[in-house]
C-alpha cells in the first residue's frame, strides 16, 4: 500500500512573502508604517483608518502619510491624539497648495515635509512621486483605495516589486 501524494506547494514567491509576513507578526520591533489612501472616504471607513492607526501608534510604530483629506487626513489626527513624534507627513507640494483645513491640520505635524519643487507639476503626478517616496521610507505599506483609484493601486504594485509588505484594502 503506498501512501505517497503530490503536495501543491504554493509559488516560491509567495512563500518568501508569507515567511516575510510571519517574521513582522513574530518581529516586537517598531515599524515604519504607511497610509495612503483616496481623498473620498465612506464615513464609515474613515473610523476604520483612525482606529487602524491609533492602534499602531499605540504601539509604537512610527506612521508615515501625505496630508490631504480622507484616509490621510485621519491618520494624522489619530496619530496626533496618541504621540505627534511618531507622524511623518510628506505632501506632493508646498504647504501653500493645501486646503484651508488641512493647513491648520497639519500646523500640528512635528515631522513636516514639503516638495515646493512639484508646485508646478499636475497634482496627480506630483502625488505619484510623493508615493514613491513615502513607500521608500517606509516598511510596510497599508493603502485604502477605490478599484478605480490607479496612482494608489500603482503604488501598491510599486512597494510590492520592491519587498514590502502591502496591505490594499478596497471601498467598493
Amino acid at each position: 500500500m503506498s501512501l505517497s501524494r503530490s503536495l501543491d506547494l504554493p509559488a516560491l514567491g509567495r512563500v518568501d512573502t508569507l515567511a516575510q509576513e510571519l517574521a513582522l507578526l513574530q518581529d516586537k520591533g517598531k515599524r515604519r508604517i504607511a497610509f495612503l489612501g483616496s481623498r473620498h472616504v465612506p464615513v464609515v471607513a474613515i473610523h476604520l483608518v483612525e482606529l487602524i492607526a491609533r492602534s499602531l501608534a499605540q504601539e509604537g510604530h512610527s506612521l508615515i502619510t501625505s496630508g490631504s483629506q480622507g484616509v490621510n487626513a485621519a491618520v494624522i489626527r489619530a496619530v496626533l491624539e496618541i504621540d505627534p513624534s511618531l507622524l511623518t507627513v510628506l505632501l506632493p507640494q508646498s504647504l501653500d497648495r493645501q486646503t484651508k483645513e488641512i493647513r491648520e491640520q497639519l500646523d500640528q505635524v512635528l515631522h513636516l515635509i514639503e516638495r515646493p519643487d512639484n508646485d508646478d507639476l499636475p497634482l496627480p503626478m506630483a502625488s505619484s512621486l510623493c508615493n514613491q517616496e513615502i513607500i521608500n521610507r517606509c516598511d510596510q505599506l497599508i493603502c485604502f483605495a477605490f478599484h478605480d483609484s490607479e496612482t494608489l493601486i500603482s503604488s501598491c504594485h510599486n512597494a510590492e516589486e520592491m519587498g514590502k509588505i502591502v496591505s490594499l484594502l478596497f471601498f467598493d
